[in-house]
Protein backbone atom coordinates (compact mmCIF):
# COMPACT_ATOMS: atom_id res chain seq x y z
CA UNK A 1 0.00 0.00 0.00
CA UNK A 2 1.31 3.43 -0.93
CA UNK A 3 1.62 5.91 1.92
CA UNK A 4 2.23 9.64 2.37
CA UNK A 5 3.51 11.59 5.36
CA UNK A 6 0.84 13.47 7.27
CA UNK A 7 2.60 16.74 6.29
CA UNK A 8 1.25 16.30 2.74
CA UNK A 9 -2.30 16.31 4.12
CA UNK A 10 -2.13 18.73 7.05
CA UNK A 11 -0.20 20.97 9.38
CA UNK A 12 -0.19 20.65 13.17
CA UNK A 13 0.11 22.54 16.45
CA UNK A 14 0.65 21.13 19.91
CA UNK A 15 1.11 22.10 23.51
CA UNK A 16 0.35 21.16 27.06
CA UNK A 17 -2.67 21.16 29.32
CA UNK A 18 -0.89 20.31 32.57
CA UNK A 19 0.18 16.67 32.30
CA UNK A 20 -1.83 16.19 29.11
CA UNK A 21 -0.71 16.94 25.56
CA UNK A 22 -3.00 18.69 23.12
CA UNK A 23 -2.42 18.08 19.40
CA UNK A 24 -4.33 19.79 16.59
CA UNK A 25 -4.05 18.46 13.04
CA UNK A 26 -5.46 20.85 10.43
CA UNK A 27 -6.03 19.62 6.88
CA UNK A 28 -4.86 21.66 3.92
CA UNK A 29 -8.05 20.92 1.95
CA UNK A 30 -11.61 19.69 2.55
CA UNK A 31 -10.75 16.43 0.75
CA UNK A 32 -7.74 16.07 3.02
CA UNK A 33 -9.95 16.52 6.08
CA UNK A 34 -12.24 13.69 4.94
CA UNK A 35 -9.21 11.48 4.39
CA UNK A 36 -7.94 12.31 7.89
CA UNK A 37 -11.34 11.57 9.42
CA UNK A 38 -11.12 8.05 8.00
CA UNK A 39 -7.47 7.29 8.67
CA UNK A 40 -6.16 9.42 11.55
CA UNK A 41 -7.76 7.73 14.53
CA UNK A 42 -7.12 8.10 18.24
CA UNK A 43 -5.67 4.59 18.14
CA UNK A 44 -3.22 5.54 15.37
CA UNK A 45 -2.05 8.61 17.30
CA UNK A 46 -1.68 6.46 20.43
CA UNK A 47 0.48 3.97 18.53
CA UNK A 48 2.62 6.74 17.05
CA UNK A 49 3.25 8.27 20.48
CA UNK A 50 3.43 4.96 22.37
CA UNK A 51 6.82 5.89 23.85
CA UNK A 52 5.09 8.70 25.78
CA UNK A 53 2.71 6.14 27.31
CA UNK A 54 -0.48 8.16 27.08
CA UNK A 55 -3.12 6.68 29.37
CA UNK A 56 -5.76 7.43 26.73
CA UNK A 57 -6.05 9.36 23.47
CA UNK A 58 -9.30 11.19 22.74
CA UNK A 59 -10.13 12.60 19.30
CA UNK A 60 -12.37 15.61 18.73
CA UNK A 61 -13.58 16.74 15.31
CA UNK A 62 -13.78 20.39 14.24
CA UNK A 63 -15.14 20.11 10.68
CA UNK A 64 -15.59 23.85 10.09
CA UNK A 65 -11.86 24.25 10.80
CA UNK A 66 -10.94 21.11 8.80
CA UNK A 67 -9.26 19.95 12.00
CA UNK A 68 -8.95 17.01 14.35
CA UNK A 69 -7.86 17.65 17.91
CA UNK A 70 -6.26 14.94 20.02
CA UNK A 71 -5.88 14.95 23.77
CA UNK A 72 -3.14 12.60 24.99
CA UNK A 73 -3.88 12.02 28.67
CA UNK A 74 -0.95 11.75 31.08
CA UNK A 75 1.58 11.88 28.24
CA UNK A 76 3.93 14.57 29.61
CA UNK A 77 5.51 12.83 32.62
CA UNK A 78 3.98 15.27 35.07
CA UNK A 79 3.96 18.37 32.86
CA UNK A 80 6.22 21.41 32.60
CA UNK A 81 6.67 21.94 36.35
CA UNK A 82 7.48 18.29 37.12
CA UNK A 83 8.94 16.61 34.05
CA UNK A 84 12.63 16.25 33.23
CA UNK A 85 11.83 15.56 29.57
CA UNK A 86 13.35 17.80 26.92
CA UNK A 87 9.85 18.63 25.60
CA UNK A 88 7.91 18.78 28.88
CA UNK A 89 5.23 20.99 27.30
CA UNK A 90 4.61 18.84 24.22
CA UNK A 91 5.48 21.67 21.80
CA UNK A 92 7.33 19.32 19.42
CA UNK A 93 4.57 16.73 19.13
CA UNK A 94 2.99 18.71 16.29
CA UNK A 95 6.25 18.63 14.36
CA UNK A 96 6.82 14.94 15.07
CA UNK A 97 3.34 13.81 14.02
CA UNK A 98 3.85 15.24 10.53
CA UNK A 99 6.17 12.28 9.85
CA UNK A 100 3.36 9.77 10.52
CA UNK A 101 2.63 7.72 7.40
CA UNK A 102 -0.99 7.35 6.27
CA UNK A 103 -2.50 5.56 3.29
CA UNK A 104 -2.17 7.70 0.17
CA UNK A 105 -5.47 9.33 -0.77
CA UNK A 106 -7.11 8.32 -4.03
CA UNK A 107 -8.22 11.94 -4.52
CA UNK A 108 -5.19 14.13 -5.38
CA UNK A 109 -7.04 17.23 -4.15
CA UNK A 110 -6.52 15.92 -0.60
CA UNK A 111 -2.81 16.74 -0.82
CA UNK A 112 -1.08 20.06 -0.29
CA UNK A 113 -0.25 21.77 -3.55
CA UNK A 114 3.19 23.37 -3.94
Amino acid sequence: METVPLAQLAHARSGDKGNHANLAVIAWTPAGYEHLRRHLTAERIGEFFAALRPRQVIRYEAPKLLALNFLLLDALAGGAASSLRVDSQGKLLGTAVLELQLPAPSDPSALKTP
